[in-house]
């Protein structure tokens, strides 16, 4: 055989060897296509089928009758909750999207009897005609400007549980997962993070809380605050578009708990954020003196300046940009100073003993104001 002939022979023998293997891949890309549209249907299909069978009735043969209590200033997220650890529905969640793809509101607190075997749209007809209660148990006030242990403790005082029992459920992971499937819109996984101190810090709203009975749960008291801030911070998630440095409601929560750490009486907020948006813009250190305070666990008058050598990813001494988390929870002039700082040049403000703020564009201003008003008193 010629060489001629020899290479022709072995061109075709590679040519049917590429097309064999060509054949081999598309029977290979073709199975795999296969199998990732089977498990995607499959996932498809089974949520579908998890939906659909939330959304039907409990027990469609029931009779069974059941007595439910909507205490006053329950969210709609409180009451999906409720009418769960009830029996009434299957899921708290899909019953919550529901009221909201319905557009629901107005549902009463009230006593109610359910039964198992009762939809939605009946749940739902029976929320908006209830008996309000108006004699309330207590109440339950929380400042602005409180950390989680304090608010803990405020609680404690009020129902006859102990600290403990409230800090180590406000930290529970479990707990803290089932609260972000019943709060998605404020509860993210930023909250999550390995350098949170606290998960739930900052998030419980600083307001008045009535109960109407006499000692509820710790889920129920937790998830009525939580319950206001998402309420409040609806009205700020649209102000956050376009805003580089407070772009989600766990960033807005942390530059605001900041300012609320910082603001006196007489402060005005919008000025304060506008030096901590300045020194984020220009990469400055926060160097903001309550953030070593939270760092070291401390509830003190004064930093010292040992304190500041402190490691914590919540020392902005020794950080840039914004704390893991917030700090403290903070009312609703901190939340609109946080997402409208003044426009200023100021890097620097002082506190004085007054409680008047001063505000400096340079460290030298701001070393001879701190030589009059702080250093001679």
């Amino acid at each position: 055989m010629s060489d001629k002939e020899s290479n022709k022979k072995l061109y075709k023998e590679k040519l049917l060897e590429r097309q064999s293997e060509a054949r081999m891949i598309r029977r290979i890309v073709l199975i795999a296509f296969i199998i990732i549209l089977l498990i995607i249907s499959g996932v498809v299909g089974g949520g579908y089928l998890y939906v659909k069978s939330a959304l039907e009735p409990v027990d469609p043969t029931s009779k069974e009758q059941i007595n439910v209590t909507i205490p006053i200033g329950t969210s709609p997220t409180g009451i999906a909750r409720i009418l769960e650890e009830n029996g009434i529905v299957k899921n708290a969640k899909v019953f919550r999207y529901y009221t909201k793809f319905k557009n629901e509101s107005g549902f009463q607190a009230g006593e109610y009897i359910f039964t198992p075997a009762m939809t939605f749209d009946e749940i739902i007809t029976s929320l908006k005609s209830g008996v309000v209660m108006d004699e309330e148990v207590f109440k339950i006030t929380i400042p602005e400007g409180k950390q989680l242990d304090q608010i803990a403790t405020i609680i404690a005082e009020k129902t006859g549980y102990t600290d403990e029992e409230i800090m180590k459920k406000l930290d529970d992971r479990a707990y803290i997962e089932e609260l972000m499937a019943l709060f998605p819109s404020i509860l993210t996984e930023e909250i999550l993070h390995e350098d949170i101190k606290h998960p739930l810090e900052g998030y419980l709203f600083p307001a008045t809380y009535p109960f109407y009975e006499e000692k509820p749960s710790i889920e129920s008291i937790i998830e009525t605050m939580l319950g206001q801030t998402e309420k409040v911070l609806g009205n700020y998630i649209g102000l956050m578009e376009g805003n580089e440095i407070v772009n989600s409601p766990h960033k807005l929560l942390t530059m605001a708990s900041l300012i609320e750490e910082e603001a006196t009486a007489l402060t005005d907020r919008e000025q304060i954020s506008s030096v901590f948006y300045n020194r984020i813009e220009i990469g400055m250190p926060l160097q903001t003196d309550p953030t070593v305070l939270y760092a070291l666990g401390k509830h003190q008058e004064r930093v010292l300046y040992e304190d500041l050598e402190v490691d914590s990813p919540y020392n902005t001494y020794k950080i840039q940009g914004l704390t893991p988390g917030p700090i403290a929870n903070a009312g609703e002039m901190s939340l609109t100073a946080a997402l409208n700082p003044a426009q200023t040049d100021y890097l620097y403000f002082l506190a004085t003993p007054t409680g008047e703020v001063l505000y400096s564009n340079t460290l030298e201003e701001h070393n001879a104001k701190k030589a009059q008003h702080i250093t001679n008193q």
